[in-house]
């Protein structure tokens, strides 16, 4: 994609939050989602944030304020997502004039807002199907770290992404909460499993990515076109049952470690509002050159994208004595060492055909330093060495109601904040 006006870093818009500092839904991104009135019975439909409000599609279209198609305001994304690049396009420039100072359109457009603070979210696609990648080559060489000293990182790893297929029946909307899960756990030493609650209870700090055209089966998607098929980012957390990972994943990987729970936030950023914070996708020297199928000159050039990203914990006891919540690690999606384009060509190279609104995620995004590691199983070294909290309180894992907030958003100067807004989680006491 090609930057135009709608990236332009001096457009403000009437809506006045979007033009506040620190803000993440500038006139400059523009993210979509489903929502509704919260408490009401109203259907869910398309929406567009917008500083602090949401542009309800359904609203706009009725009202004939936008020329857009109606599948952009249905209770989920996923014929929108299947329309392709010029029809996402074509809606964002429609919407980022619309909602610019001076537009003759405010008038008419004002009375389809709706604060976001007044809403309920939805999942913003019918998900059929969820692949979670491993991209960020310092996870998954501190996690094999601590399962593999010897060897922690397997030889296939520098050359295709890897990834596990996920359950997308327990994938949630951000405010998700979710009974700590039960399951088989060795403890260290025994010979017999049990079966008992998690008490590794872990999160994952990732991106979503929303397939928006998908391939006829036995057609693998090019790199070189790769993104195209790529609808838009959200924030994900893939939380993880260490304990019960660690007992199953031997032969064929994770199961019921992962399959409990996935939040995602309700903002889909697309991949034209990520524009200009595209940066080169590198591979150091000494290390395995992709295969061509995974390599392109685009992709050396602007194939990776510089996204912050954050996690913050509030535990109960913060809650109640009025605490915000403290900030765990911070990192960037421009360290991945698979890209987007790479995840894509990889998944289908073998003729698998991905559909509008499937789900992908790109694996805990890790920073080379341990600070900056997307796990508390790698924060707290595996559970040896446990994390002190500003209030006193420790932690090796998650324990109940214990929530986990994460945030993403890119900021530079010369280009307007694109922000993915919040995913909140928690964990609540396993009942029976």
């Amino acid at each position: 994609m090609a930057l135009n006006e709608t990236h332009d870093p001096q457009l403000r818009s009437w809506v006045a939050a979007a033009n506040a500092a620190g803000a993440d839904f500038t006139l400059q991104n523009l993210p979509l989602g489903v929502f509704r009135r919260a408490g009401s019975s109203e259907a869910f439909r398309g929406g567009v944030a917008i500083g602090d409000q949401i542009v309800d599609l359904a609203a706009a279209l009725q009202a004939g304020v936008l020329d857009a198609p109606m599948a952009a305001a249905q209770p989920v994304m996923n014929e929108f997502m299947a329309a392709g690049p010029a029809a996402w396009s074509a809606l964002r420039l429609a919407l980022s004039r619309a909602l610019r100072s001076g537009s003759p359109q405010q008038a008419a457009l004002q009375p389809c807002l709706l604060p976001q603070a007044e809403a309920q979210f939805a999942l913003p696609a019918r998900i059929g199907d969820y692949t979670d990648f491993y991209t960020s080559i310092y996870h998954a060489t501190a996690v094999g770290k601590l399962f593999r000293p010897d060897n922690p990182l397997l030889p296939n790893y520098k050359w295709m992404p890897i990834a596990y297929h996920g359950r997308c029946s327990s994938i949630a909307i951000s405010g998700q909460q979710f009974q700590r899960p039960w399951g088989q756990i060795l403890a260290a030493g025994e010979a017999t499993p049990m079966l008992a609650p998690s008490q590794r209870l872990d999160y994952e700090l990732e991106l979503g990515v929303f397939i928006g055209r998908g391939n006829v089966l036995g057609t693998p998607i090019a790199i070189e076109s790769a993104e195209s098929n790529v609808f838009g980012l959200c924030l994900l957390n893939d939380w993880s049952a260490r304990d019960l990972q660690a007992w199953e994943y031997q032969p064929l990987g994770p199961f019921l470690g992962k399959n409990f729970a996935t939040t995602i936030s309700p903002w889909i950023v697309t991949l034209e509002a990520l524009e200009p914070y595209r940066v080169p996708w590198t591979r150091p020297a000494a290390d395995p050159q992709p295969l061509p199928y995974l390599d392109s000159p685009q992709l050396r050039r602007t194939g990776a994208i510089d996204i912050e990203l954050e996690c913050l914990l509030q535990t109960e006891a913060m809650r109640r004595s009025g605490q915000a919540p403290c900030r765990l690690s911070r990192s960037n999606f421009r360290h991945a060492y698979w890209n987007i384009a790479q995840m894509v060509a990889h998944h289908t190279v073998n003729g698998c055909n991905l559909l509008p609104g499937d789900l992908l995620g790109t694996g805990t995004q890790s920073g080379p330093p341990a600070a900056e590691a997307g796990s508390l199983l790698e924060l707290s070294a595996g559970g040896k060495q446990p994390l002190t909290l500003p209030d006193g309180e420790t932690r090796r894992f998650l324990q109940d109601e214990d929530a986990v907030i994460m945030r993403g958003w890119c900021e530079r100067e010369g280009a307007a904040r694109v922000g993915f807004g919040e995913l909140v989680g928690r964990v609540q006491k396993h009942v029976g």
